[in-house]
């Protein structure tokens, strides 16, 4: 049973997985005024109660929590009704819902060794970045076929994420034309910006621009010889089972989380990261600077693979079951 927002992409995916979901209200608490804040912890903690209910009908072994404002009065109501809870850290950073709920926790996992600091040892277990097989499943010549693209072309993919991201979509646009003459292009915007980027694409045969992507995405970023993209948790974990090289774009309203996710993969030759605010001025000079260093391009690439935990689901797995087995 899958417990979270209600009208969320998870609901989504859970019908269309076949798993029973039941929604909650919850709501942040950080850069509110107080009034919307204590209306939002009220949120919270009626849902406890709300939870608590669900438990007891469900009957679940284990708890799989990942963090964010849902994920809390799951954990505290799994404490209270005595279910075993596991915590996946996915940042390299815990936020405010990881913060208040860790120390309810029976395990938490990370991705990387380097995340163990911020919690007790043990709880804690590095498990890596679990992420969907097609992932690792897919090459640059299948993708690049499904795309139809030209198999020995330079090729750029450009991602905001779910949402899209307005910020780099313009920065794209703005150099569109010179980045259509040095590569083909994947570009995925987000559903609000998918017709304004299409209609200014629409003279550029080898540019092709999707709101969305859901089972072809792990094929649209393979297609790439560099992705364009945020720095959110994921770049963590998909980037690296395909082995693609990124420019990497901070959203610089997420705290430093995303900022430290690009440090990260920057600081191990994996990835180069540019300001939000320089990205319009600086793109392609440096898309430049790896299309015209190849032996860099490579080194980035193997890299990234370095990174890669393709047995990170299966870890993850096995402590669920480990601790849902107990009596």
């Amino acid at each position: 049973m899958y417990v979270g927002r209600a009208g969320s992409i998870e609901e989504r995916l859970a019908e269309r997985a076949h798993i029973s979901f039941r929604a909650i209200e919850v709501g942040g608490v950080r850069g509110l005024d107080p009034i919307a804040a204590a209306r939002n912890l009220g949120r919270v903690a009626q849902s406890i109660g709300r939870v608590r209910a669900i438990i007891r009908e469900f009957q679940p072994n284990a708890i799989f929590a990942t963090g964010g404002y849902v994920s809390a009065p799951v954990i505290w109501a799994g404490a209270l009704e005595k279910i075993p809870r596991v915590i996946y850290l996915p940042d390299l950073e815990p936020g405010w819902a990881i913060r208040a709920t860790a120390r309810w926790a029976t395990r938490i996992a990370i991705s990387f060794p380097q995340v163990a600091r911020h919690f007790a040892k043990n709880k804690t277990i590095v498990t890596g970045y679990p992420v969907r097989a097609e992932f690792f499943q897919t090459n640059q010549a299948r993708a690049r076929e499904m795309f139809n693209l030209d198999p020995q072309a330079r090729t750029v993919a450009i991602f905001g994420g779910s949402r899209g991201a307005h910020h780099i979509n313009q920065a794209v646009v703005a150099n569109l034309a010179e980045l259509a003459r040095r590569a083909q292009i994947i570009h995925i915007t987000g559903r609000e910006d998918e017709s304004w980027v299409k209609a200014q694409a629409r003279d550029l045969a080898n540019v092709r621009v999707f709101g969305y992507l859901d089972d072809e995405l792990p094929h649209a970023l393979a297609a790439a010889d560099v992705v364009i993209a945020r720095a959110g948790a994921a770049t963590l974990g998909e980037f690296p089972a395909l082995g693609v090289p990124a420019i990497l774009v901070p959203y610089p309203y997420a705290g430093h989380h995303q900022e430290l996710n690009a440090r990260f993969l920057g600081a191990r030759g994996a990835a180069i990261w540019v300001d939000d605010a320089e990205l319009e001025n600086k793109l392609i000079e440096r898309l430049s600077d790896l299309f015209d260093a190849p032996e860099k391009l490579s080194a980035m690439r193997d890299a990234m693979r370095a990174l890669a935990q393709p047995d990170a689901a299966q870890n993850i797995a096995e402590v669920l079951e480990s601790l849902g087995n107990r009596e």
